[in-house]
């Protein structure tokens, strides 16, 4: 078996739909495979459906002590967009979708899309809501200007939210 260098980094992943569960808690709206699940004759076998999944969203504390003993130090999920606009619009935000998700990041860096197809390409000064300085040993990241105006407009629309929802501080 091969070593991994000191500075590798394990991670995990997740989908919401196969998670999350709570598919009508706090005014979650429904998404495209509540409703396909949801119809008769739709070929899922035994019936099944996402409605409860792993429970994550009820037992979201019980799965970060559990990442946090296996020493996890990457997690990549995914945000159901129907839990936080649950009628698709920017007037119905559900915070107890945003808290939700709020309350996943915490310890764990998120980071936008153009951010992971840097991780692709190797960082550079073109794209993503952070800058990240490899010249520094601690690899410093700083928010651009993109990163506070993405945290200013969510702000604007009636949710509290700190830069930290879009791209939290490693800890």
């Amino acid at each position: 078996m091969g070593t991994f260098l000191d500075d590798f980094i394990w991670g995990v992943s997740s989908s919401t739909y196969q998670i999350e569960g709570g598919w009508d808690a706090d005014r979650k709206g429904s998404r495209i495979w509540d409703n396909f699940t949801h119809t008769p004759g739709n070929n899922v076998k035994n019936n099944d459906n996402g409605d409860v999944a792993c429970d994550s969203y009820n037992k979201w504390e019980e799965d970060l002590n559990i990442l946090r003993a296996l020493r996890v130090k990457a997690y990549h999920f995914s945000i159901s967009w129907s839990r936080i606009f649950p009628k698709g619009t920017i007037d119905s935000v559900n915070t107890n979708g945003v808290n939700y998700y709020n309350q996943l990041i915490d310890g764990y860096v998120a980071w936008s899309l153009m951010d992971n197809f840097e991780w692709l390409n190797g960082y550079s000064v073109k794209f993503g809501l952070f800058q990240v300085d490899f010249n520094d040993t601690n690899r410093a990241w700083t928010a651009r200007a993109s990163a506070r105006y993405h945290t200013e407009v969510i702000s604007d629309n009636g949710i509290e939210v700190h830069i930290g929802f879009l791209l939290c501080n490693k800890k």
